[in-house]
């Protein structure tokens, strides 16, 4: 290394020669160390878990190379062979790199030199990948993302075997393929690295973790702070139609990490994304930990990473399956390998938390590092405490004041409510305030549509997003929430969308009857708001649990509104008649209504209007304040979806005409069917009446009563959300005191 030029690149960007130790580096000394293989070798044959994941990457790899090495010319979208080709390659260089550090067995460094020489020889003359649909096109991949997710693995790979290489094999490589690399997907794609979103965050960690590799200070530099003068416009989209470049924006990793965070260690994108970018988050901070200490990356922002993998375990249901908020694939869980990285990561250089390990027992394997050496060992001596998920308000945005994530649990998850009173969640945001899914135990009840896409399915799109993601998945009629006139949210305006957030007005899970969480949303349109007040209760007189939603509304005019309830399950009775069309019909011709075909279509019954529904051996009643004049309206998911990218999946909706408007209903579990006994047992509701008894701008009160003539009250204060205000309200004849928002007796 040039000391004295690199003194003077260190003194340009204002940083003390003292600041970093420069004596030479050694290696491995990114995610592994010297230290820390020295332990695991020592470890080896001793702990079963972690023997059992060194033996599942061995047998991987091994396979590998037993076939041979093909880096052959990008030509496909995701799922496609060349695509997958080369992700494959970059895992296998990884897991080789760690084989070769712990067994010794040169074979593995054999194999990861060959690969990345056969990638220096070509990338050089490597054009811009051929399918042009990205606004950051790779070289290796349709994407610059999927670019910088290979350096981010090669890199480890690279600073496995580094010192089993020649200096000139070194230089070879850095000159010719990890310098251009990093610089191609940094100073030649701007508009890809220098924002606040998951694929910066990966281009970011990439460039920093092979800059600490070759010690490469102006790279680390440059993935921490960003490129200061990046020459974009003020507005670009990308792929999602999210803006790319805000005048003014923070960029480099640090951003990355401040801005998209909450400190509750919520992720503003959602729970898939934050999935997806908390590896590159940890990795960078852990090697930057073991690197540059005293910068103290990984405790940045009060410890918002750990923080993050506790956001990210809540964020899932009984079955470990994050919730799809925003552009979420349904069925990605916490057995993902990010996460094994996460929890492991999370438990070593957190507070040794043992009710992780038992996630780390679900996942049924660990990081072949010292994290996941420590989380085997913790798991082999019994240490395992269950995680045990329970209610849990989680704030969105920079300092926690943009809206949020309320999540309401009952029992060991025997009812999950998951309430979006959140920022728009920069462009995989969905136009959905106060929406809401439902859950039984791991099955949906009331779901949220999740994302249009099949990823890393060539035949649908090239495995990329789908063009009903924008005209359905993200409207708001796609969601259990009110849509106003047929239109979305903000209009469907990314940029006014992302300058708001609803508001929380109570959270409350204190108490083991009732718990409640409550927002208001004043601006998804103008002259319109939206009080939505939802209730977990459990009273003796139900066999379970049910929910109580109260949505009031308010309006400078006269309305459509439509409140649709995404049921999954077969429709079994209803109280109301209906009328169902010879020929289906789409519901509307935009902003999601042109993807429903109306199946039947009735009135709402004066006082209650009934609806079951058969979903997984387990019965449910929806059962709505209404009158003659609201309609019933059964729809289902597929008009105008002529390549059949859409799930059939059903709606009731409920439509009302009016200015200011209440909606009161009830989503009730009961019972059970065994399809091998055939045994059915509590299959109708137990709610004799649903009635609203008091409703005006302080107060609105509903009243319960059950099949026996027992009869539940609950009111929540409607403009004093203080937990110290006392309140007196005389309701049908009787006089009602408490204190805090809200009362339930």
């Amino acid at each position: 290394m040039n000391l004295k030029k690199f003194s003077v690149t260190l003194l340009s960007i204002g940083i003390s020669i003292s600041s970093f130790a420069l004596s030479a580096k050694e290696h491995p000394n990114l995610i592994l160390t010297e230290p820390g293989v020295e332990r695991i070798r020592a470890n080896l044959g001793q702990v079963p878990l972690f023997d059992e994941s060194l033996a599942r990457i061995k047998r991987e790899v091994d396979v590998e190379i037993a076939t041979g090495i093909d880096t052959p010319i990008p030509k496909d979208f995701s799922g496609g062979y060349t695509h997958q080709r080369h992700k494959l390659n970059f895992f296998t260089a990884q897991k080789a790199g760690v084989l070769y550090q712990v067994l010794e067995d040169e074979k593995y460094a054999k194999y990861i030199r060959d690969m990345l020489f056969q990638y220096e020889a070509m990338y050089k003359d490597l054009p811009l990948h051929p399918q042009e649909r990205s606004y950051a096109r790779g070289k290796l991949f349709w994407q610059c993302l999927n670019d910088s997710n290979w350096l981010v693995y090669m890199s480890q790979a690279y600073d496995a075997i580094y010192d089993y290489l020649s200096e000139s094999e070194r230089d070879k490589l850095e000159t010719n393929l990890f310098r251009p690399f990093a610089d191609f997907i940094s100073l030649e794609n701007p508009q890809f690295f220098n924002r606040v979103h998951n694929h910066s965050t990966w281009g970011i960690t990439a460039v920093g973790m092979i800059g600490l590799v070759m010690d490469d200070e102006e790279l680390i530099q440059r993935a921490l702070y960003g490129i200061e003068d990046d020459g974009l416009e003020v507005g670009g989209k990308d792929n999602d139609g999210g803006t790319i470049k805000v005048e003014g924006q923070r960029k480099g990793f640090f951003a990355n990490l401040e801005e998209p965070f909450s400190p509750d260690g919520y992720y503003t994108e959602g729970p898939y994304y934050q999935r997806y970018a908390m590896y590159p988050f940890l990795i960078l901070a852990l090697a930057m930990e073991n690197n540059r200490p005293e910068m103290k990356v990984l405790q940045h922002k009060n410890n918002v990473l750990l923080k993050g993998v506790n956001a990210l375990l809540n964020l899932s249901d009984a079955d470990g399956e994050f919730f799809p908020i925003n552009d979420g694939q349904k069925g990605m869980s916490y057995y993902t390998s990010s996460l094994v990285s996460a929890v492991n990561l999370a438990y070593f250089y957190g507070d040794k938390n043992p009710e992780l390990l038992s996630i780390v027992e679900k996942q049924g394997q660990v990081l072949i590092d010292e994290s996941g050496l420590a989380a085997a060992i913790g798991v082999r001596d019994g240490e395992a405490k269950p995680f045990t998920k329970k209610s849990i308000n989680l704030s969105d945005g920079i300092d926690g004041k943009q809206g949020g994530i309320g999540i309401l649990r009952y029992g060991n998850e025997d009812l999950t409510l998951v309430f979006k009173y959140a920022a728009q969640g920069l462009s995989h945001g969905h136009y959905d305030k106060l929406s809401y899914s439902l859950y039984e135990k791991g099955d949906e009840v009331l779901q949220d549509y999740g994302l249009a896409r099949f990823v890393n399915i060539e035949q649908k799109g090239g495995g990329n997003y789908l063009k009903e993601n924008t005209t359905w998945a993200k409207t708001t009629i796609a969601h259990n929430t009110l849509s106003v006139n047929e239109k979305k949210h903000f209009n469907g305006s990314y940029d006014i969308a992302s300058q708001h957030h609803s508001e929380l007005f109570t959270f409350d899970a204190e108490k083991d009857n009732v718990q409640v969480v409550s927002a208001t949303e004043s601006n998804a349109y103008p002259g319109t708001s939206m009080h939505r007040t939802m209730a977990m209760i459990k009273d003796e007189s139900f066999e379970k649990a049910f929910l109580l939603d109260i949505m009031r509304v308010k309006s400078d005019s006269k309305n459509q509104y439509d409140l649709p309830y995404y049921f999954m399950g077969q429709v079994l009775d209803m109280n109301f008649a209906y009328d169902s069309p010879k020929v289906l019909r789409p519901l509307g011709e935009d902003n999601g209504y042109q993807h429903l075909f109306v199946e039947g279509k009735g009135n709402g019954v004066n006082g209650n209007s009934k609806f079951s529904w058969l979903g997984n051996g387990k019965y449910y009643t929806l059962t709505a304040v209404t009158d003659n004049d609201d309609e019933l309206l059964f729809t289902r998911i597929g008009a105008n979806d002529p390549e059949f990218n859409l799930r059939r999946d059903a709606s009731l909706l409920l439509r009302r005409n009016a200015k200011d408007t209440l909606f009161v209903s009830v989503i009730e579990p009961h019972g059970s069917y065994g399809p091998v006994t055939e045994l059915s047992q509590n299959s109708k509701s137990n709610i004799a009446d649903l009635n609203v008894v008091v409703d005006n701008k302080n107060y609105t009160g509903v009243t319960i009563t059950d099949l026996a003539g027992n009869q539940q009250l609950f009111i929540i204060a409607n403009d004093n959300a203080s937990k110290t205000a006392k309140h007196s309200l005389k309701v049908n004849g009787k006089k009602y005191s408490w204190t805090g928002p809200y009362f339930y007796q």
